[in-house]
């Protein structure tokens, strides 16, 4: 049984589904939706990151997930979760981390169907240009995304 519950975000509602333990889909709504009956711990940990990642706190989530989607999409979204906060990648390169340029046109289908996305970044995911092509969420929030993160990304002390 689906639970779920709408989170505020500055980017618009956000609406979470959760099966059981795991969190199953998160989307972009205009309106709250019922809450339905979800574990409190499960909720508060979700908030929790949430709140953390938006407050530029968090820079990799560590939320127990369960993304519904054909093998190959899996292992893009897995790819994704590679990619570091305040990164971006194209769909080109990320094709060749999974080992062939021509797939670049499933990686960016597989992008698209990303059902977790901000927990498994597809917004870091740009086009070969440079430019920012395609999200589910509409391209404004994707270009807010990467500034956001762009601004708090965490510095490294090493020298270039």
């Amino acid at each position: 049984m689906s639970q779920s519950f709408t989170y505020p975000s500055p980017i618009g509602l956000i609406q979470i589904d959760c099966n059981s333990q795991a969190v199953s889909r998160i989307h972009f709504v205009e309106h709250e939706c019922e809450k339905t009956d979800i574990e409190p711990e499960l909720e508060d940990l979700i908030v929790r990151q949430l709140d953390d990642y938006f407050r530029g706190r968090l820079f990799h989530f560590n939320l127990p997930i369960s993304p519904e989607g054909t093998d190959f999409q899996k292992k893009v979204w897995k790819e994704l979760k590679t990619i570091s906060y305040g990164q971006s990648v194209s769909y080109l390169e990320l094709a060749l981390r999974l080992g062939d340029k021509k797939l670049v046109r499933a990686v960016g289908s597989a992008n698209a169907k990303n059902p977790l996305p901000i927990i498994v970044p597809c917004h870091r995911v740009i086009g070969s240009n440079k430019k920012l092509v395609g999200y589910a969420g509409g391209l404004w929030r994707k270009k807010w995304l990467l500034r956001h993160e762009l601004e708090f990304r965490p510095y490294s002390n090493e020298l270039f």
